[in-house]
């Protein structure tokens, strides 16, 4: 162990820090795997709330069925149904949906079948991985090493690895089912779309990037993208509900998805929503996957598990190490967003709230679906959705993502280092303050205290401040951070990870002090515009004191075990003990 002096940078996590374990899922309680129930009992009712009109979606539903799950340690402590899989059979002339009679209407059920959109991004990601594996393929090779044709429109040096990370230069898209007329030519036309930036030089999600990784794993297997991961990822794990271009007899267990009569198609239901994934066969790398929450529950705890599960080996751990990396950071400043490993999503509080860590990952998808996957609580969460039933325009669905997200994190309770420490209320867009009056002015005095902090990194923020004039005019503390492994100064802000473990602070107060505070601030960061509707507020774990101490030369200035405790000036924090 480093010696406690040792000099620290600000807390940070790698995926070398991550301990993998091999779990079975089982359902089970949430008492059990250490999880506050409480919290965890949030989860269903707060999917079920977006089943209405709410204050960041006040038009319409946000979506008319959901399903959710979230487990910890291999333990299911929530799988649970609501609303419905199929509702309307179509879009009036006034943009509202036309409801089936009520006898044809299909309710939710843990076992609905959903179209997940871009979460099928993952199965492409895996199959490619697995590729890398075995030698088939490198990720700093050309991608017209193995795809001839892509080299058009001088893309002659985009790499694999540039199409994982969605840093090739590619647009995001085109209208591949409206401008071409077969499969064949639809695909040849994706592959032969141009550069529209320079590779390495920005960051912008490409699922065309995808269609042609799709494509790469077909040349080097010699099996279309379906079978490839049918025989190397959902039949060895299991996953019997998993796959592309669903058969009818599975149509009753399907979600319902978008009418689409632009395309010629009515209300979509069992068969992929994405046009351009349905106009290249149902099956391309970037959508047209099919599943439940239950078959994706074993997908994540794969991954949790470094790449097996109950004794099926799909990738090597070290592989789900490097996946993991964020191969974006050069592009970060003039994109947060940028943030990726190999096909996964880094730390994107904007879904994944209180669950995002540097390694923490996962994927969204269009239609609604999502999952989260935090390696460190070794916990994650799914929800599936149908959103854009019957209409995409009604808007999207991030506030549930974050919803249940922030129920799971919450679940995994701070232990106060005292009986009770102090928490920050999560206002959104405000600053709440927590102040410690002196018992006189200090006298080169010395202040110390427990402070635990996860918080959004870009927009949140916490300050240790100081007031030499009774709290008229306040200024930055300069404090020490010190745990078990060494220390690290701040200038008196703090942001960001903060390893979700307590820290102790010292820090020395100038002569003339006579109050102590520290500020939580939470920014105005939302999730990214999805079809013009904005995510709700995004969060972290929180901020949380304890054990405040102070002291000059004539004893104690502050001291909650010395019944100053109740000095406290609290506006936004309140007692926590969990």
């Amino acid at each position: 162990m480093a010696p406690p002096d040792r000099e620290l940078g600000p807390p940070t996590v790698t995926p070398a820090d991550i301990r993998f374990r091999q779990d079975t899922l089982r359902s089970g309680s949430a008492a059990e795997v250490g999880l506050l129930p409480e919290q965890v009992a949030r989860i269903r009712p707060d999917a079920e709330a977006y089943l209405q009109p709410t204050a960041d979606h006040p038009t319409y539903p946000t979506y008319p069925g959901a399903v959710v799950l979230a487990a910890k340690d291999g333990v299911i402590v929530e799988h649970a149904a609501v609303g419905t899989a199929v509702r309307y059979s179509a879009v009036g002339p006034d943009g509202q949906g036309v409801e089936l009679p009520a006898e044809q209407q299909i309710p939710a059920r843990p076992d609905t079948i959903y179209d997940l959109a871009s979460v099928s991004k993952l199965f492409t990601t895996v199959a490619l991985l697995q590729q890398v594996e075995r030698g088939r393929v490198e990720l700093e090779a050309p991608v017209a090493r193995y795809v001839p044709e892509f080299a058009a429109g001088g893309k002659q040096d985009v790499t694999v690895r540039m199409l994982l990370t969605h840093t090739s230069g590619l647009p995001a898209d085109i209208a591949l089912w409206r401008d071409y007329p077969t499969p064949e030519a639809r695909f040849a036309a994706a592959l032969a779309v141009p550069l529209d930036a320079p590779p390495r030089t920005r960051y912008l999600y490409s699922d065309l990037g995808l269609i042609a990784l799709g494509v790469l794993v077909r040349r080097v297997t010699g099996r279309p993208l379906d079978e490839v991961v049918r025989d190397e990822i959902t039949t060895p794990l299991g996953m019997r509900e998993t796959g592309y271009n669903p058969g009818p007899e599975k149509r009753p267990r399907i979600a319902a998805t978008e009418y689409q009569p632009y395309a010629g198609r009515g209300m979509v239901w069992g068969e992929v929503h994405d046009e351009n994934a349905w106009s290249l066969g149902g099956v391309a790398g970037h959508a047209g996957v099919f599943s439940t929450a239950a078959d994706l529950a074993i997908f994540s705890q794969m991954l949790l598990n470094g790449g097996s599960y109950d004794g099926h080996r799909v990738l090597q751990e070290k592989t789900v190490r490097a996946a993991l990396v964020d191969y974006n950071t050069d592009l970060e400043a003039a994109n947060p967003e940028a943030t990726r490993g190999l096909g996964f999503e880094l730390d994107k509080h904007w879904y994944m709230m209180g669950l995002a860590t540097p390694v923490t990952f996962g994927h969204t998808g269009f239609t609604g679906t999502s999952i989260v996957i935090d390696p460190l609580a070794r916990t994650f969460v799914i929800l599936l959705t149908n959103r854009v039933h019957p209409d995409r325009a009604w808007g999207g669905n991030n506030p549930s993502r974050q919803a249940v997200a922030r129920d799971l994190a919450e679940a995994t309770p701070v232990h106060p280092l005292s009986g009770s420490a102090w928490r920050a209320e999560q206002r959104d867009m405000a600053t709440v303050t927590l102040t410690a009056p002196l018992r006189h002015p200090a006298q080169d005095g010395r202040l110390s205290f427990g402070l635990w902090y996860d918080i959004e990194p870009l927009a949140d923020l916490v300050r240790v401040e100081i007031s030499a004039d009774g709290g008229q005019t306040w200024s930055l503390l300069p404090i020490t951070l010190h745990d078990k492994s060494g220390r690290w100064s701040a200038d008196g802000v703090v942001r960001g990870y903060g390893g979700r473990h307590w820290w102790e602070v010292t820090a020395h107060l100038p002569g003339g002090t006579t109050d102590v505070r520290w500020s939580s601030t939470t920014g105005d960061l939302r999730g990214p515009v999805d079809l013009g509707h904005l995510g709700g507020a995004v969060h972290g774990r929180g901020v949380y004191v304890d054990r405040i101490r102070a002291k000059d030369q004539s004893g104690t200035l502050f001291g909650e075990k010395n019944g100053d405790g109740d000095r406290l000036i609290a506006d936004g924090w309140a007692p926590a003990r969990t």
